[in-house]
């Protein structure tokens, strides 16, 4: 999905032990207090970790993101939407895996949302090394507040008008919605008024943004609405390629089992997403991920918890990490995903690009030139600790789970 550059960053000093009476819970849950011998059994199916908190104050949610983040970094793409068409081949297993609960951890745009509604995590922390991923996620998270149901969350973000009747679309098939989307026409003035909206509802979130991070935000909406559902990844300089999904490919798209798996093909997905947006529970980090921050905040946070971290979705940030001006990157991230609480259940998600290494991986679907990827977390810093991996292609072909 992702391209990612080396970028030398700074040590930051942490402060957070300093500060953790202010993060607080606004309304804890009531429970028994894990042993340390328990910290990393699995947990529950479906409800939310009795361990993490109910909802996070705009304060602590804004408190969280400022202290968690590394200054910004550069990439040349815009990750307005993923350009991983096989996204949602590793949903099966996870099912199968029961991988549910906990904390999720993810990289890049709103892909992230399909796999927070199969996992159906507790708290959710998106990393990207761009501010501007950071801003998108506000976006998204003014689009929830402002949105009753998925077919009004999607003509606010492309200026399409509203039926009359939008409370019957709720049981809607999300191919219909599409379809509504297809056949209505976006109006100007419309998109002006959601733009206004959404420009009000970031700024209501407590994050502090400043007149430039406020035009993103509008560039970032105009995309959309410009393109419609046609919307593809593109990189500067560069037209898509040929083999990048649309948005509208994205939503059609289907898991290995036959099942859609988009978060918007499902009304209870997409309320699921909205109560977590509301309670402050997706929270966007400016992160590198071979940091000396961001993930280790984010391991701290939920360590003093005693939750575990369910899924870890890196797209390809390791191709890039593996191919660092230092060798030690990729090591650095190994150590950060070291300090993440797991269990026998918790996978890393990745993608893989075929031919970004010199072949196609065998795990590959027909017609598809993203591969994606499932291991144990617990794998991988067991050969980290042992050794390492040698090679991007040591590291996409040992201990992959099967997803067939």
């Amino acid at each position: 999905m992702r391209r990612f550059r080396k970028l030398i960053l700074p040590a930051l000093l942490f402060g957070f032990l300093a500060q953790s009476a202010s993060l607080r819970p606004e309304r804890p849950v009531a429970s028994r207090q894990k042993e340390p011998a328990e910290a990393n059994t699995p947990g529950p199916r479906h409800p939310p970790s009795q361990s993490l908190e109910r909802a996070l104050t705009k304060e602590q949610f804004a408190q969280i993101v400022q202290k968690f983040s590394e200054p910004n970094g550069y990439f040349d793409s815009d990750n307005l939407i993923s350009n991983e068409a096989s996204y949602l081949h590793v949903m099966g297993k996870m099912r199968q895996m029961k991988v549910a609960g906990g904390a999720y951890i993810g990289v890049g745009p709103d892909q992230n949302f399909s796999y927070i509604a199969q996992i159906r995590p507790a708290v959710v922390f998106i990393t990207d090394i761009r501010r501007d991923n950071l801003l998108q996620h506000l976006f998204f998270k003014s689009l929830f507040a402002l949105s009753g149901n998925r077919l009004e969350y999607l003509c606010l973000l492309f200026g399409r008008p509203l039926p009359p009747d939008l409370k019957s679309w709720d049981l809607r098939s999300i191919q219909e919605i599409a379809a509504y989307l297809d056949k209505t026409s976006p109006k100007r003035e419309l998109f002006e008024k959601a733009k206004a909206d959404v420009q009000s509802k970031a700024q209501s979130f407590g994050v502090k943004l400043d007149s430039t991070e406020l035009e993103t935000i509008n560039r970032i909406h105009a995309a959309f609405f410009d393109a419609g559902p046609d919307l593809k990844f593109t990189s500067r300089g560069r037209p898509p390629r040929w083999y990048y999904p649309s948005y509208r490919d994205l939503l059609f798209e289907k898991d290995l089992t036959g099942k859609h798996c988009n978060y918007m093909a499902s009304e209870d997905d997409f309320r699921f997403l909205r109560s977590l947006q509301e309670r402050n529970l997706i929270i966007p980090v400016v992160a590198n991920l071979a940091g000396d921050h961001a993930l280790k905040s984010i391991a701290r946070y939920l360590n003093e918890r005693g939750e575990r971290v369910s899924a870890l979705y890196t797209s390809n940030v390791e191709f890039y990490l593996m191919r660092g001006f230092s060798d030690d990157e990729f090591k650095r991230f190994a150590g950060n995903v070291s300090l993440l609480p797991r269990d026998e259940r918790s996978v890393i998600i990745r993608s893989y690009f075929n031919g970004s290494w010199g072949y196609e991986h065998p795990q590959s679907v027909n017609g598809y030139y993203s591969t994606q990827l499932l291991q144990t977390m617990e794998s991988f810093v067991k050969e980290n600790s042992s050794g390492g991996y040698k090679s991007y292609s040591d590291l996409v072909g040992k201990h992959i789970l099967d997803l067939r």
